[in-house]
């Protein structure tokens, strides 16, 4: 069962290496992470699942101890998903799990055994609402992180430049994390969302799928968008 989930954005910026001087810009961003990290602990899960937007179609597991790196992006930086050695598979994490990855060993998880699940922005939401509900059913306690970025195409700088559906787009998303909206979630447009490049919403759509029936409570604890992306930070117990 679900008792507790952490939903974070997944910009490798917000590792300070990778963002370099413009470092200072997200800190309010991780603070709110951590938090929403801190909620997760408190839950006393069983096991975390960290879920987060990958390349492939489908879906990819990453067992505890996976590497992740941000290398590329000009930085020696590297992470693992919890603790423990790197599985024999030579598999590495998506960036969004390494940002993942990151958050975790800032704030010293140790509280329960880590999985790792990339979902592809192609998959159909009723394919990660059932995800989600699979989740829910792995341990008697059920925490997830969930990793993912709302609209691309917030200003004229942004990367999918300006789209003035953006703002609305994520005003409701912000609304539904923040009000654990179950089937506001389940109800996102895939099609509008792959549109407006907002790649948190598969992983949003497994939350939303493991939360069903759970009754759990949700607080926003940051909503920005500071490089035209939004980014949001909100906690569910």
């Amino acid at each position: 069962m679900l008792v507790a989930a952490a939903v974070c954005p997944c910009p490798p910026l917000l590792v300070p290496e990778v963002a370099a001087g413009a470092a200072p810009e997200l800190d309010t961003a991780r603070a709110a992470c951590t938090d929403a990290l801190g909620v997760l602990a408190a839950a006393r899960p069983d096991l975390l699942v960290v879920v987060g937007p990958a390349e492939q179609s489908g879906r990819g597991t990453y067992p505890q101890g996976t590497p992740g790196s941000f290398r590329g992006f000009g930085v020696d930086v590297d992470v693992r998903l919890g603790a423990g050695e790197a599985p024999v598979s030579g598999r590495v994490l998506p960036p969004s799990l390494a940002v993942a990855g990151w958050l975790l060993e800032r704030t010293g998880w140790a509280d329960a055994p880590i999985e790792g699940l990339g979902v592809g922005e192609p998959l159909a939401p009723e394919r990660c609402i059932g995800v989600g509900r699979d989740i829910a059913t792995r341990a008697g306690r059920v925490a997830l992180l969930v990793m993912g970025d709302a609209s691309a195409c917030r200003t004229l700088k942004a990367p999918g430049y300006l789209d003035e559906r953006a703002a609305p787009f994520d005003a409701e998303v912000a609304r539904a994390l923040g009000a654990a909206d179950v089937a506001a979630i389940e109800a996102l447009d895939a099609e509008l969302a792959y549109e407006l490049k907002a790649s948190g919403r598969a992983p949003w759509q497994v939350l939303a799928g493991a939360a069903e029936g759970a009754g759990l409570s949700g607080a926003l604890l940051y909503d920005d968008a500071p490089y035209g992306v939004g980014y949001l930070v909100a906690s569910w117990s």
